[in-house]
C-alpha cells in the first residue's frame, strides 16, 4: 500500500541555481507515477461540488474523542462493570432474590448494587460528557472557505469537505490536513507551530510548490483545478506521499506541503490550503488511540482474593446444602420428623421425596444468606480512595515547578499504590536528568582548543571521581590572563563561551584567522533556525533543536549574525577583517540536505557573492572523519583529542567540515539528486541519502564545537535518596559512553569505588570485519565477542561476591543488539541486575522499549521508566508505571505517561512519600474491609 510508504522530507530547492551565468535553469516537473501508481485516494481541489467528487464517500470533519454514545453507553458501560467478578455474583444474587429462595427482600441486595454499578457509570458519564463539550467546541470553529466562485465564507470546521479550498490566518489552527497552495510570502514559505500535535515548540518551515505559489488573490482560486491523488490515512506525523496533476503535469508532494490539523500558523499572515484529510482521517486523529490498561498489583490481587472468597462461600454452602439434604431425608420416616417442619405440607423447597431439589434451593439461599462475605463495597471504596489520593498529588505545592509553572499530575488514578512499590527505575538522560537547554562553552578550530570556563560537568567530576583529571582539563597557560573583567558580562541565553582570544574581535589576530572565520560561517549559516524579531527589537532564533540555536547565537555573538533567511537566501551581519566593521554578506541557498538520525549530520550547498560554490556540514565526528580529504585532515589528531575531553567532561560534541565544489561538478551532481528527490518509490529515503552522500565527501575539517546540557536542579540528591531507599537506577541515553559516563559521575549514579564492567563494541573494528568478510560472519563473530564479555563480567562479579564492592554496568546500543538474543538474554539480565547502577548508552527508542520489556518481564518487579521526549514513548508505555517530564522536547511524554512532573528531583516525593503513603492506605484499607466482611459473613 502507498499509505505504508516511506519518505523523507522534501529538501526545498533554492531557486535559480545558476540561471543567467550560463547554467541549468531550475528542472521543470518531472512526470512520476502513472495511472496505476498505487494510491487509492484522490482529491478533486476546488472541485467538491463535481460529480466524481461526490461519488467518493469520504467522512466529514466531524471528531469525536468520546468513549461512549447516546445509544451504546448503558449497554457498553454495563459490560464495563459486570466484568467485574463480585458485581457479575451479586447481579446473579440479586435476580434470584426476586424468587421465593430469598431470605430477605429483593431491595437489600439490589439497592447496593444498583448504587455501586450506578456511581461508577456516572462518574464515566461526567468525563465524557467533559470531552462531548470539548469536541463540541472544536467542531464548531470557525474558518474561511471558498465558495467557488470570487469570495471566501465563514462556516464551521464539521461543515469541511475533502477538496475544499480554506483560507487560514495567522495564529489560527488548521481545521484539518491541508496540501499547502500558497501563503502571503511570494516564495511560498510559511512557518507552523505543533505544540498542539507533538508538543513541538519550535517553529517548522513548510513550502508550497513553485505552480500553486502564485495563487494570492482570491479570484485566482476560481480557475483553479487540480488532482491529488496520495497515500491512505495512516498515522505517520512527518511522512506523506502524492502527487499533484495540474494541466497534464505532475508534481511529487512531500511533507513540506502538508499543514496537519490542529498546528497553528506563526510568523505568517495567511496561507491558502485545499483540505486532503477531515476528520478521523486527519493525522493526529489517527494518533489518538488509548493507551496501553495498566493495573495495579493490589487490583490483581484483590481479584485473586474475590476468587479464594467466592470459593470459600461455595464450600460453606455446599457442606450446609448436604447436611440439610441428609435431614430432610430422614424426615421421611413418620417418628423421625419434626413437628415444625410438618412434612405432610411439605413444598418443593422442602420434601423428604425430593432431597436433592431441596438441597440445590438450599444451596442458592445459602448464598444470598452468606453473600455479605464478598465485599461489592470495597470496589467503589478504592475508587474513592484512588480519587482522593490523585488530587493529593496533583495539589502537592513541594512537587510545582515556579519556573515552567507546571504542577504535577496524576493522568491515572489506578496505579497510584504502584508508586511505592517500585523496583527499578528506568530513565532518559537529555531532558531528563539534564535541563535540555545547551550552552556553546568550548571548541576546538585548526586544532587550537578555545574556552576557558569550566562547565558545571567537571565540577561536578573533579568532586566525585578518583581519575586524574589534569590532563582533560588542562588549559593554556597564556589562556588565564584572557579571564578579564570582560567575562563577568552576562551572556545571553545558550552561550557560556569565555575566551578573549575569539570574542570582541580579538579572533583575526590568531594565526589561523581565516579558518575560524569559515568555522563560525558554518555554524551561522548551515542550520534551519528562522529569526524573530521581538517587540524589544531583538533577534531570537527559533530552531528545530537546541543545539542549532546554541550554535546560531554563538556565531552572533563572536562577530557573525544571522538575521534573515528566504527561500532562496540566507544573510548575515559579518565582522570583515578588511575594514575591521561588519558588513552584510547574502549567501544564495541552493540546497538543504537536512539533518536525520541516519545520517548524523546536516549540510547546505551555497553559493558566495564571488561565485563560488561551498558545501557545509556539522554532524557527528564518527561520520565527519570517515569523509576527510586527503589534504583535509591537518587537524584530525588535535580535533579528536580535544573531542575525547569534551566528551569525558559531560559536553555534546559536533564536528564541523566544509568542501569547495566546481560548478561542473555541482551540475552532475545536482541532476541526479533531483531525480532522486522526486522518485516515488519504496526506497525513496535510501535513494536520496545515497545522492547526498556523494558529495558529501572530501571534506576539509574545520574544528569542533562542544556544548553543555546542564544536569537539572536537585537530580544528584534525588539519585542518592532512591539509591539509599533500595531502588535500582538505570540510564537509558542515545549519547556517547564518555559523555554518559561522566553525567553518571556527575548525577551520583556512579559513584567512588565502583567496579565499572563496560561491554562496548569498537566501531573501527567492526568496520574491519565488514571489509574481510561477510554479514554472517561478522554478526556471528560481534556475538562471539559480546557474550565473552558477559561471561567475563559475571565471573568477576561472583569473584566479588560478598567483598561489598558494588558494581556498574555500562554497555553501548551495538553489543545491546546481541544482548537481546535468546542465548543472552538471561545472562544479560542477570549481571545487570547484580549491579548496582546500570548505563546503557547509543540507544535508539526500541532499545529503549526492549530494555523496558526485559526487564519487567524477567524480574516480574515494578518498573518505573521517565523521559521527555517522543523517544521515551515506547519506553513510558512499556514501563508498569510512566512518568512524563514536562519539559524543552515537547509534550509527547508526558501525553504517553501515567503521571507528568516538571522536574527529575520531583520523582523523589512522589516515590517515597506520596507512593508509600498511597501503597500504605490502599493496603490497610483493603485488609480491613475484606476482614470485616468476613467477620460480618461468620456473624
Amino acid at each position: 500500500m502507498a499509505g505504508d510508504r516511506r519518505r523523507s522530507v522534501h529538501l526545498v530547492e533554492m531557486g535559480g541555481l545558476f540561471g543567467r551565468r550560463g547554467h541549468p535553469s531550475p528542472a521543470e516537473p518531472t512526470s512520476v507515477g502513472g495511472d496505476d501508481d498505487g494510491y487509492s485516494r484522490m482529491v478533486y481541489c476546488n472541485g467538491t461540488a463535481s460529480p466524481e467528487s461526490l461519488d467518493l464517500d469520504y467522512p466529514d470533519n466531524t471528531i469525536s474523542t468520546t468513549k461512549y454514545t447516546v445509544a451504546n453507553f448503558v449497554p457498553k458501560s454495563l459490560f464495563e462493570q459486570f466484568r467485574r467478578v463480585a458485581n457479575f455474583f451479586f447481579l446473579i444474587v440479586a435476580c434470584i432474590s426476586f424468587s421465593p429462595l430469598a431470605p430477605y427482600r429483593a431491595v437489600s441486595v439490589l439497592l447496593p448494587l444498583v448504587f455501586v454499578v450506578g456511581a461508577t457509570m456516572a462518574k464515566e458519564a461526567i468525563e465524557d460528557w467533559q470531552r462531548k463539550k470539548q469536541d463540541i467546541e472544536v467542531n464548531n470553529r470557525k474558518v474561511n472557505v471558498y465558495d467557488g466562485a470570487h469570495s471566501f465564507y465563514q462556516t464551521e470546521w464539521k461543515k469541511l469537505r475533502v477538496g475544499d479550498i480554506v483560507r487560514v490566518e495567522k495564529d489560527e489552527f488548521f481545521p484539518a490536513d491541508l496540501l499547502l497552495l500558497s501563503t502571503s510570502y511570494h516564495d511560498g514559505v510559511c512557518y507552523v507551530e505543533t505544540m498542539n500535535l507533538d508538543g513541538e515548540t519550535n517553529l517548522k518551515r513548510k513550502q508550497s510548490l513553485e505552480v500553486t505559489s502564485t495563487l494570492h488573490i482570491d479570484e485566482n482560486l476560481q480557475n483553479f483545478k487540480a488532482l491529488v491523488k496520495c497515500e491512505d490515512p495512516n498515522e505517520k506525523l512527518y511522512s506523506f506521499i502524492g502527487v499533484l496533476t495540474n494541466e497534464g503535469v505532475q508534481y511529487p508532494l512531500s511533507p513540506k506541503q502538508i499543514l496537519l490539523r490542529d498546528s497553528k500558523l506563526r510568523n505568517t499572515h495567511q496561507v491558502y490550503g485545499a483540505v486532503i484529510f477531515t476528520g478521523h482521517d486527519t493525522k493526529v486523529m489517527q494518533n489518538a488511540m488509548d493507551p496501553p490498561s495498566k493495573r495495579s498489583n493490589i487490583e490483581r490481587r484483590m481479584d485473586k482474593i474475590i476468587y479464594v472468597l467466592f470459593t470459600s462461600l461455595v464450600c460453606i454452602c455446599s457442606i450446609s446444602s448436604i447436611f440439610f439434604g441428609i435431614k430432610t431425608k430422614q424426615e421421611i420416616n413418620a417418628g423421625s420428623y419434626r413437628w415444625y417442619l410438618r412434612p405432610e405440607k411439605s413444598s418443593i423447597f422442602y420434601d423428604p421425596n425430593r432431597t436433592t431439589l431441596a438441597a440445590f434451593f438450599h444451596f442458592l439461599t445459602d448464598l444470598m444468606l452468606y453473600g455479605c462475605l464478598i465485599p461489592i463495597s470495597l470496589y467503589i471504596s478504592i475508587e474513592i480512595v484512588k480519587v482522593l489520593q490523585s488530587m493529593f498529588i496533583d495539589r502537592d505545592q513541594e512537587m510545582y515547578c515556579e519556573e515552567s509553572d507546571k504542577p504535577a499530575r496524576a493522568r491515572t488514578s489506578n496505579l497510584n499504590e504502584e508508586l511505592g512499590q517500585v523496583h527499578t527505575i528506568l530513565s532518559d538522560k537529555t531532558g531528563t536528568l539534564t535541563c535540555n537547554s545547551m550552552e556553546f562553552v568550548k571548541c576546538s578550530i585548526a586544532g587550537i582548543s578555545y574556552g576557558s570556563k569550566s562547565c558545571e560537568a567537571e565540577n561536578n567530576l573533579s568532586r566525585v571521581t578518583e581519575y586524574d583529571s589534569s590532563e582533560l582539563h588542562d588549559k593554556p597557560v597564556d589562556l588565564m590572563r584572557h579571564n578579564t573583567q570582560g567575562f563577568l558580562e552576562r551572556s545571553p541565553k545558550g552561550f557560556n563561551f569565555k575566551d578573549n582570544r575569539l570574542m570582541h574581535g580579538q579572533w583575526i589576530k590568531e594565526p589561523n584567522s581565516d579558518i575560524i572565520e569559515k568555522f563560525f560561517q558554518v555554524l551561522a549559516i548551515c542550520h534551519t533556525a528562522i529569526p524573530v524579531v521581538t517587540k524589544s527589537d531583538e533577534i531570537v532564533y527559533e530552531a528545530e533543536s537546541p543545539d542549532e540555536a546554541t550554535f546560531v547565537t554563538a556565531s552572533r555573538e563572536l562577530g557573525f549574525e544571522f538575521y534573515n533567511r528566504t527561500q532562496t537566501s540566507i544573510s548575515l551581519h559579518q565582522f570583515d577583517p578588511k575594514t575591521g566593521r561588519k558588513v552584510d554578506r547574502t549567501y544564495e541557498l541552493l540546497n538543504t540536505l537536512e539533518f536525520s538520525s541516519g545520517r548524523k549530520r546536516m549540510s547546505v550547498i551555497i553559493r558566495t557573492e564571488g561565485d563560488q560554490l561551498l558545501l557545509l556540514c556539522k554532524g557527528a565526528d564518527s561520520v565527519i572523519f570517515e569523509r576527510l580529504a586527503e589534504h583535509g585532515n591537518l587537524f584530525e589528531h588535535n580535533t579528536k583529542r580535544h573531542i575525547s575531553e569534551y566528551s569525558e567532561s559531560g559536553l555534546r560534541t559536533l564536528a564541523v567540515a566544509y568542501r569547495v565544489l566546481s560548478a561542473e561538478e555541482y551540475i552532475t551532481w545536482h541532476e541526479e539528486y533531483l531525480k532522486a528527490k522526486n522518485s516515488i518509490n519504496t526506497d525513496h529515503d535510501a535513494i536520496v541519502d545515497e545522492v547526498a552522500d556523494r558529495i558529501e565527501r572530501d571534506l576539509i575539517l574545520l574544528g569542533a564545537t562542544a556544548v553543555e546540557d546542564k544536569l537539572q536542579k536537585g537530580v544528584p540528591e534525588c539519585i542518592n535518596k532512591l539509591a539509599q531507599a533500595g531502588i535500582n537506577i538505570w540510564i537509558l541515553t542515545g549519547d556517547k559512553l564518555e559523555t554518559a559516563v561522566n553525567i553518571g559521575f556527575s548525577c551520583q549514579l556512579l559513584r567512588r569505588g565502583m567496579e565499572q564492567l563496560i561491554i562496548t563494541l569498537d566501531q573501527s573494528d567492526i568496520n574491519a570485519l565488514k571489509k574481510n568478510g561477510g554479514r554472517d560472519a561478522v554478526e556471528k563473530t560481534l556475538h562471539e565477542s559480546v557474550t565473552k564479555k558477559i561471561h567475563e563480567a559475571q565471573f568477576r562479579v561472583s569473584k566479588m561476591e560478598g567483598s561489598g564492592v558494588p558494581f556498574a554496568l555500562i554497555i553501548d546500543g551495538d553489543s545491546l543488539a546481541f544482548a537481546f538474543s535468546t542465548n543472552l538474554e538471561h545472562p544479560f539480565l542477570d549481571l545487570a541486575v547484580s549491579c548496582a547502577s546500570v548505563i546503557c548508552c547509543r540507544t535508539s527508542p526500541k532499545q529503549k522499549a526492549l530494555v523496558t520489556r526485559l526487564v519487567k518481564r524477567k524480574t516480574r518487579k515494578i518498573t518505573l521508566a521517565i523521559g521527555d521526549g517522543a523517544n521515551d514513548v515506547g519506553m513510558l508505555q512499556e514501563a508498569d508505571i510512566g512518568v512524563g517530564i514536562s519539559g524543552v522536547e515537547g509534550m509527547q511524554a508526558v501525553m504517553s505517561s501515567d503521571f507528568a512532573i516538571a522536574q527529575f528531583r520531583f520523582l523523589e516525593r512522589l516515590l517515597l512519600v506520596h507512593g508509600h503513603w498511597c501503597y500504605r492506605r490502599i493496603s490497610a484499607m483493603c485488609c480491613l474491609h475484606i476482614s470485616s466482611s468476613y467477620c460480618t459473613g461468620c456473624i
